[in-house]
Parts: C-alpha cells; structure tokens; sequence
C-alpha cells in the first residue's frame, strides 16, 4: 500500500528533525541574577588581584598547568601536575600517556589565548585555528625560501667549486622535502572526519554542523552578561557534543568569553579547576537550570581559589626573601624564587638550564632558600611550594 505524499513528512521538516538546537527560552532569569552578580564580583576581585600584583605573572603560569589537570579530572581522566610541568619542560623520563598528552594540548591552548588578541579564540579564524592544531606550528623557514635556495644554486653551479655546489644541491632538496612535508601535514590536520580512522572517529559526527549550530547560540545569546553568556555558551557545548574527542575547548571558550568581556582581561579563569569543587550530580544534572547554576557556581569558587591561591603565593614570597636580605646583587637566588613561584614544581635539571648554574650549584641554592623536597629520592630531586 502506498502512502500519499501529502501525508509524508517534507524535507524542510526532516532537516529540522534532524538539526540539533540549543534553546535559549525559558530562563529563569530572576533566579540566576543573584548567583550571576555575586560570581561576576568574584570575578572581578580575582582579576584586579592578578594585574595589580607582584605574583600575577607566578600565579598564571602555575594556573595553566593546574587547571589543564583539572580539565582532565572532570573528563575522568587522571594528570599529576608534577609530570605535566617535567613533560612541559622536556625532561619526562617515561613515555608519555595519552591523558598527559591531551594535558599539554590543553596547556598549550590555554598560553596560546591569552597570548593572542581577547576576541581571537570566538572569531573565525581562531576557531578554525584551534579546532585543526593546538599548536598551529608554522612550516619551517626554509620551506619560505625554497625560491632564494634555487636561485643561490643556479649561482654556485657555475663555480669552480664542486663542493659548494653539492652543498647547495643538498640544501635544495631538503628544503623540498621539508616543504612537502608542511604540505602533508597540513592536509592530514585539516583533513575531514571520512579521512580519520572510523576506530576512533565516528564516521556520522558531524563536527561542522554542531560548531554550526553552536555559534547560533553564541550569536542568539549576544548582550546577555558575561557570566551568564559563558555558562550558557559551555552548557550548549557540552550538550551538542561539538568535538568529538574535544569537551574541553569548550570550556577554554567559555573563559575566553569572560576574558573578551573584560570581566577577567588580565588572566584566563581556570574553569576547571572550580567544577571540580561542583559535585558532578549537579554538572551532569538533566535540568538545564541545575547545570547553569552548577557552572556559575564553578566559576565562583575558581575566582576565590585563586585569590587564595595569590595570598599563598605572596606569603611563600616573603617567607623566601627573609633568606635573601645581604646578598650580593650578582647573586641567583632571586631569579630562582621567581622560577619557584612560576611552577608547581622544579627540578634540578630545570634550575640548572633556567639559571645557567650547575647542579651542584642548584642544590646549594635549594638548600640556602630551605625549601621543601618532595621526591625523597637522591638521584632525583624536585622543590616546590605546597
């Protein structure tokens, strides 16, 4: 039996079945007014801290890295801050895992943000930056001159010297193949979802949509305020699933979103490192309400566990400069309370090529600062401030 036609559905209404959405009706604006302000004064608190303080460059470098622990953590996945920051400075001794990888992905996002423009990681161009390479590593400066070393062998060629021409003869074809290279990788990254392997990609995620419809909402949510625009804009991440292997670059948008707004303009909120203070009950809660004012909340509590986190900073700072009153100006020590209050821990090996000194050197130096070991081991040693 054949059914009429004007009982079948159209292909307008199929297509608008099957287009994910993301509702912006129906908040309940009088009751998130309250939880929105008091997070936004915390905000502002943290921010005013960080740019006006002697601790604000110590307090962001060591926030990156715990907040890109902290983003593994509410994923379900396990980063020691301690092998981030060895893995980060190239001095990991083991092969490093896949969590510890996306960590410094993470990591490397986070500094790559807030180095650029406060708008770049929303426009465009930055979401197709980061959504093909948290890195984004430029081809090498050869594959730029390729054309200058053609003409420079053309030149030698004519020379008495055969050494000079096979030499340029050499530079020539490496930087081909370099520039080849660039060219491989480029297409391997950008590449679509049908060119990932269909064991870790599902083949029917359809990445370009779901951004698509995402940046409906972040247009359709425009002169909201700021707190409640980002958690907004994060829950509609988390529930269209944009990246598939990505959930959190959602929530680096999401402190993009504040840091654009000027709420956090000197820093990048470490999100993550206040939902893990959030129960995932209410993270993960089926109520949209309940998320919302999970993720306010969160960003409330990284506001006042980093000003906690800047007070300890500045009390470990005039624990160690009692120890440095009647050096001689030459003297390093300085440069290595610097180097403590920048990361969670240091090595031997990173004060050693940080400050140009020997080991045995660093280790008079850790000594004469009195500062606590935390390997317990002799052939490894490793300080920081707890």
């Amino acid at each position: 039996m054949r059914v009429p036609s004007s009982l079948l559905p159209s292909q307008k209404t199929i297509s608008a079945v099957m287009t994910m959405r993301y509702e912006l009706s129906k908040l309940p604006f009088q009751d998130l007014i309250g939880p929105t302000a008091a997070a936004s004064v915390a905000l502002a608190r943290l921010d005013e801290r960080v740019r006006r303080s002697q601790e604000g460059d110590g307090w962001l470098a060591r926030s990156h890295f715990f907040d890109a622990c902290a983003s593994l953590w509410v994923d379900g996945e396990l980063v020691h801050a301690e092998d981030l920051v060895l893995h980060d400075a190239g001095m990991g001794v083991r092969r490093p895992t896949h969590e510890l990888t996306i960590a410094q992905d993470v990591l490397r996002t986070r500094r790559r943000i807030l180095s650029r423009a406060p708008g770049w990681a929303l426009s465009v161009d930055g979401l197709r930056a980061l959504r093909r390479d948290p890195d984004e590593v430029e081809p090498p400066l050869e594959t730029k001159s390729v054309g200058l070393r053609d003409a420079d062998l053309s030149d030698t060629a004519d020379e008495d010297e055969p050494l000079a021409a096979e030499l340029a003869a050499i530079d020539a074809v490496l930087a081909r193949s370099e520039r080849l290279l660039a060219e491989a990788k480029g297409a391997v990254v950008s590449g679509r979802s049908e060119e990932r392997h269909t064991l870790v990609y599902e083949p029917d995620w359809n990445e370009d949509e779901r951004l698509n419809e995402w940046l409906a909402t972040f247009k359709e949510s425009d002169g909201l305020p700021p707190v409640l625009r980002a958690a907004l804009l994060l829950d509609a991440w988390n529930v269209l699933q944009v990246f598939q292997h990505g959930p959190w670059l959602g929530r680096l948008l999401a402190s993009a979103i504040l840091h654009d707004a000027g709420i956090t303009a000197g820093c990048l909120l470490p999100l993550s490192h206040g939902l893990k203070q959030v129960p995932r009950q209410k993270r993960a809660d089926r109520d949209r309400n309940v998320r919302l004012f999970a993720i306010i909340e969160a960003m409330q509590e990284a506001a006042e566990l980093g000003l906690k986190e800047h007070d300890r900073l500045v009390l470990a700072r005039q624990q160690m400069e009692y120890r440095l009153a009647g050096r001689r100006s030459s003297s390093k020590l300085p440069l290595l309370v610097n180097l403590l209050l920048s990361r969670p821990i240091v090595s031997t090996a990173m004060i050693v090529n940080t400050l140009g000194v020997t080991p045995q050197g660093a280790l008079k130096m850790a000594a004469e600062l009195n500062l606590r070991e935390l390997t317990g081991r002799g052939r490894f040693r490793a300080w920081g401030i707890l």
